[in-house]
């Protein structure tokens, strides 16, 4: 599962192949891969099958990736897409405070951020202010030529810290959860403007 989404295509030498990389796995361009050939994967991981992965660095890396980002792909636009993301963030708090990130590519030990940003809680705010070193000594490993997306995944970190404090959540999943959203939850989906969306135009 590792080779699909981290694939050795050379994506991180040019800015138009790396781009390319993020905007597939964070606009749903994964799905139809990971619906085809990886429910049952992500099934087993969601029931503590596959929890023996996190014993090495990329095994952890895989199993965040199944809890985090597989269900959101398999199970869009229901509960289910956010429900491993407890178990997820803890296996990416560990692997943080161990060391694994460190025997990783950053844009591998990128998705441990992402899981970690993903995940809501009363110390969601915490947790994304925590991360402030983790993002700057990831996106310090970037090669030169893309220091471009070290600049816009801090940035996105950022917002996402902004939004958490402002809100406590995520506003942006409250229909899919049935929660109720309050009048200033109302005006910022109504704006759509989310950190998982790119920017819409001026």
């Amino acid at each position: 599962m590792l080779d699909l989404w981290f694939p050795d295509s050379g994506h991180w030498t040019t800015p138009a192949a790396h781009g390319a990389f993020w905007t597939e796995r964070m606009q749903g361009g994964m799905d139809a891969a990971i619906c085809a050939g990886f429910a049952e994967l992500t099934l087993a991981a969601a029931t503590g099958q596959l929890d023996h992965w996190a014993a090495t660095p990329r095994g952890r890396l895989a199993l965040v990736i199944a809890l985090d980002q597989f269900p959101r792909s398999l199970w869009r636009d229901t509960p289910a897409a956010y429900a491993q993301d407890i178990k997820a963030t803890r296996l990416a708090l560990d692997g943080i405070a161990t060391g694994d990130t460190r025997a990783l590519a950053p844009w591998e030990a990128a998705f441990f951020v992402i899981a970690i940003s993903h995940c809501e809680g009363p110390d969601h705010l915490e947790r994304m202010q925590r991360l402030d070193a983790e993002v700057a000594r990831i996106m310090s490993l970037l090669p030169p030529q893309l220091e471009a997306f070290a600049a816009r995944f801090s940035a996105q970190h950022a917002r996402v810290t902004e939004i958490i404090q402002t809100f406590g959540r995520h506003p942006h999943r409250n229909a899919v959860l049935g929660r109720a959203s309050s009048p200033a939850e109302m005006r910022y989906i109504a704006a759509g403007d989310f950190p998982h969306l790119p920017a819409k135009p001026a």
